[in-house]
């Protein structure tokens, strides 16, 4: 199936503009995470292994989360077409299996004349907040239109 993905342009972006989405992270989640990014941490993967760790249960991965940062810069805010420069991560509290992630992203400063945006980023699970840091962002002067193929819905 495939949709219509639409951007943002640089004019259209104003301190304080925020996207958010949520994600509950499912087992599964994190065996395909590890498959893709090579990451097999049995902290992860292994209900065993972690059971001994100071989590006492499996946790995400940190970049599975930061992921979701990723996401919402690529498809909501700015959207297609926006290049992601850098990021900064901390990291603050584990996310576990069945934890639903609230993640968001907030306009915080504009560069007009390279057109970089700063975005604050944070991850939340329930009033525990389990991310902060800072992305940069190449913005298009012009909106892209593009047909993509859309992805299965999140759980």
């Amino acid at each position: 199936m495939t949709s219509v993905v639409l951007s943002l342009r640089f004019d259209d972006l104003t301190i304080g503009q925020r996207a958010s989405l949520l994600r509950t992270v499912m087992a599964h989640d994190l065996t395909r995470f590890a498959e893709i990014s090579g990451d097999g941490n049995p902290v992860h993967l292994s209900d065993h292994f972690a059971a001994k760790t100071r989590f006492g249960e499996r946790i995400a991965h940190g970049m599975f989360t930061g992921s979701l940062i990723s996401a919402l810069i690529g498809t909501r805010l700015p959207g297609a077409g926006a290049i992601y420069l850098s990021q900064s991560f901390q990291f603050l509290a584990p996310v576990k299996i069945g934890d639903v992630v609230a993640a968001s992203v907030e306009v915080a400063e504009l560069i007009p004349e390279r057109r970089r945006a700063r975005l604050a980023c944070e991850c939340w699970v329930d009033a525990t907040q389990v991310l902060a840091g800072d992305a940069w962002v190449s913005v298009p002067a012009e909106r892209v239109e593009k047909s993509a193929r859309r992805l299965a819905p999140a759980s």
